[in-house]
């Protein structure tokens, strides 16, 4: 089963087909693993159903994060065995004039506090990883994110975090478009809407990026063993 089934018809699954999108782009040898804006502010600080989570904080995406972060922390710890790169792309605390268009959309945003921007305990950073603060939903758009790939030598991305269809998706597409290997481990990222996690990871599986599941990438990150950056 893949996230995607029953939501899209079998015509438009021979319909991309045919066009010869979603074949697989494969991974290249120097992987990074990317954890977005995995914070308490879009997972709230413990468990609960979604309609609980958004008492807590309004971006919350409730149960299916902590389901996501289980998911997320198996992967985070083969990097760290491997000792490959680790980086946080991460919206930092908003202030007044972070406003804009973000600000009209998703007012909420701009009145989470402070404690809401903290990393998830469970999957946060430790030394040596490197930390990306953001300001819109691509991790690399108006960051130095593309500059530390480079000085890594890095040709693999994995994407993980929320949301599948934000700031997943914003950083998927870019990351694409500078000719990165995509991965996405499909347990590995979550959204607040089950339509739009499921319809965006087709999508991205069908243009920008091998949509896995984490168990299936995980074997294919075990035969890498002595490549890369460790």
């Amino acid at each position: 089963m893949r996230p995607w089934d029953g939501l899209i018809s079998d015509d438009d699954l021979r319909a991309y087909d045919v066009a010869g999108f979603g074949r697989p782009a494969g991974i290249g040898r120097r992987p990074a693993l990317l954890i977005i804006d995995v914070q308490y502010r879009t997972t709230g600080t413990v468990p609960m159903p979604f309609w609980q989570a958004v008492e807590e904080y309004p971006t919350s995406c409730g149960n299916v994060a902590w389901r996501a972060i289980g998911h997320i922390a198996t992967v985070l710890e083969l990097f760290r065995k491997r000792r490959w790169p680790v980086l946080f792309p991460h919206v930092a605390p908003k202030v007044p004039q972070d406003g804009g268009r973000l600000a009209a959309k998703v007012p909420s945003i701009m009145t989470i506090p402070a404690e809401g921007y903290r990393f998830v305990r469970e999957v946060g950073p430790i030394e040596g990883d490197i930390l990306v603060a953001k300001k819109h939903p691509s991790a690399f758009f108006g960051t130095n994110l593309i500059s530390h790939l480079v000085d890594l030598g890095i040709d693999s991305l994995v994407v993980t975090g929320c949301t599948t269809s934000g700031c997943i998706r914003g950083s998927v597409v870019d990351a694409f478009s500078y000719n990165f290997h995509v991965t996405i481990p499909e347990e590995c990222v979550y959204d607040r809407s089950a339509v739009a996690h499921a319809v965006n990871l087709f999508d991205m599986a069908q243009k920008y990026a091998d949509v896995l599941p984490t168990s299936d990438l995980l074997k294919v990150l075990g035969d890498l063993k002595g490549c890369g950056n460790a």
